[in-house]
């Protein structure tokens, strides 16, 4: 048995990708994407033909509606080759626009549904700004499954399960990448490794109040560095993993270096753990409090609204 193998015994594995070509070698449950993955695919020349094509289809329609279309295409792609959901974020640049991004939400909602595809397929990606929560809020009342993306803290985590989001992606990788860059030379890789790890911390308190508090929102640690990080956090309830990685654990034998659960439900249920509400104003506060979610939240939503940009820059070629 190999590593990818004996994840799946802990932890429901998704890809994270737009690049479907890769998934049947894989056989992962679920698979995510992201404007940056979705630039990097229709760059390939397998991919150009299904942007020119959806841009042919649809011009004279606006551009932002052309952008969902091509989105829902590769989301359609995606769900012919793996068994489970679809991750499609709305645009970053409606983040603080909660009625905007019900709208473009529902909107997604419409095209996959004319494509044939059942909405418990699909989750509406959304970034976790207070402004995101209440969309994703309003949109699981509506029977309208969420991902919320860009999750870098504790306050974060606990207000999407207040509004009983469906699913959370709390990045891994670039917490990693924050505190290693604060700490400079003073840095110790091999002492912040594993369970060591604050994004891999992050994730498991978070896990932790979940399970503890019968949140039934799923956690989905996402954004790995590497396959240290994704092992330290087997029995997470999904963890959606770059090609590169699951090539990567596909390629140890569990006989040289094996895998062993590293979170725990039951466990976590009988922790003395105090419970934690927030309303807006004390939200927003204690982000605010949180220097390294503040910086990767908002630097986030200024890097997937750049190659969303470009998406829009090269379709509007494809146009022209």
């Amino acid at each position: 048995m190999n590593q990818l193998e004996a994840l799946r015994q802990f932890t429901t594995v998704v890809a994270d990708t737009g690049d479907f070509h890769q998934l049947a070698q894989f056989r992962p449950q679920d698979a995510t994407t992201n404007p940056s993955l979705i630039l990097k695919a229709v760059q390939k020349p397998e991919y150009a033909p299904l942007m020119r094509t959806t841009v042919a289809q649809w011009k004279g329609r606006s551009l932002d509606e052309i952008m969902d279309r091509m989105l829902v295409r590769f989301g359609c792609e995606i769900l012919d080759l793996i068994p489970g959901r679809v991750s499609t974020e709305v645009d970053a640049r409606l983040s603080f626009d909660t009625d905007a991004t019900v709208a473009r939400a529902e909107r997604l909602i419409e095209l996959y549904q004319a494509s044939g595809v059942h909405v418990d397929r699909v989750l509406i990606k959304i970034a976790s700004t207070w402004e995101g929560i209440e969309a994703a809020r309003l949109l699981e009342q509506k029977g309208i499954h969420t991902n919320l993306t860009l999750l870098f803290s504790f306050c974060q985590a606990v207000a999407c399960g207040q509004a009983r989001v469906q699913l959370i992606s709390p990045f891994v990788g670039r917490i990693h990448d924050w505190y290693k860059k604060q700490a400079g030379a003073q840095w110790d890789d091999a002492a912040m490794a594993g369970h060591n790890d604050p994004g891999v911390a992050s994730v498991r308190r978070i896990y932790e109040h979940y399970k503890h508090f019968g949140i039934a929102t799923e956690v989905m640690g996402a954004s790995f560095r590497n396959t240290g990080q994704i092992l330290a956090l087997a029995g997470c309830d999904l963890l959606t993993i770059a090609p590169e990685l699951l090539a990567q654990l596909a390629a140890v034998d569990t006989a040289a270096a094996p895998v062993a659960c590293a979170l725990d439900g039951e466990q976590a249920a009988k922790l003395a753990l105090e419970p934690v509400h927030y309303d807006e104003s004390s939200f927003r506060f204690a982000l605010n409090e949180d220097a390294m979610a503040t910086e990767k939240l908002a630097e986030g939503i200024r890097a997937f609204a750049a190659d969303t940009r470009k998406l829009e820059a090269l379709m509007q070629q494809a146009a022209d």
